[in-house]
């Protein structure tokens, strides 16, 4: 054995240790099955699904969740980013919830988001939001609290995430990080 590979070997036996520390999420292979579990709370609708399987996006789940995390105002169905189901599949990892993503707002039509924005109680609803390109979603957890979800989806470093205390939900997106 040379000094090369028995350094590699050392240096591969150091490591072991902090990789099966890490947390599951952090573990999770690219190429592993993605799974979420969803309801919408203004439909009734449910959804449990496999949308990443055998190293690829499952086109036909992925249909699924566009119709799900549609428009329940006006009908409208919209492309959702595969990067916020894996947003989604990394935070339920990370907190270990149990229960479905309950799901508040999904896609939002450019009608909807308008309509939202000229009511007072609603003043919060961004002119450009990223629920009118399918990047967005607001949710909450039956079994984690509301805060304690904030602070996973800020752990994740993925997106953005605002707080909604008031209204019960966290909004998550995959735009730039930041938070409100």
């Amino acid at each position: 054995m040379t000094d090369t590979s028995r350094r590699r070997l050392l240096a591969a036996f150091a490591a072991a240790p902090a990789v099966l520390a890490a947390p599951s999420w952090a573990r999770a292979s690219v190429a592993e099955a993605r799974s979420l579990h969803f309801t919408h709370l203004h439909t009734g609708e449910r959804l449990k699904v496999e949308y990443f399987g055998a190293g690829a996006y499952v086109p036909e789940a992925l249909r699924e969740v566009d119709r799900l995390l549609r428009d329940f105002r006006t009908g409208d169905v919209s492309p959702i980013d595969p990067r916020l189901l894996d947003l989604l599949h990394g935070l339920a990892l990370r907190i270990e919830s149990r229960q479905p993503f309950q799901i508040i707002s999904g896609y939002r039509s450019p009608h909807t988001n308008a309509a939202l924005r000229g009511k007072s109680e609603h003043s919060g609803v961004a002119k450009r939001s990223l629920h009118m390109v399918g990047q967005a979603v607001d949710i909450r957890l039956a079994d984690v609290a509301l805060g304690d979800l904030r602070k996973a989806a800020l752990a994740l470093g993925r997106g953005g995430v605002g707080y909604y205390p008031g209204s019960n939900f966290v909004h998550v997106d995959t735009g730039g990080v930041r938070s409100w």
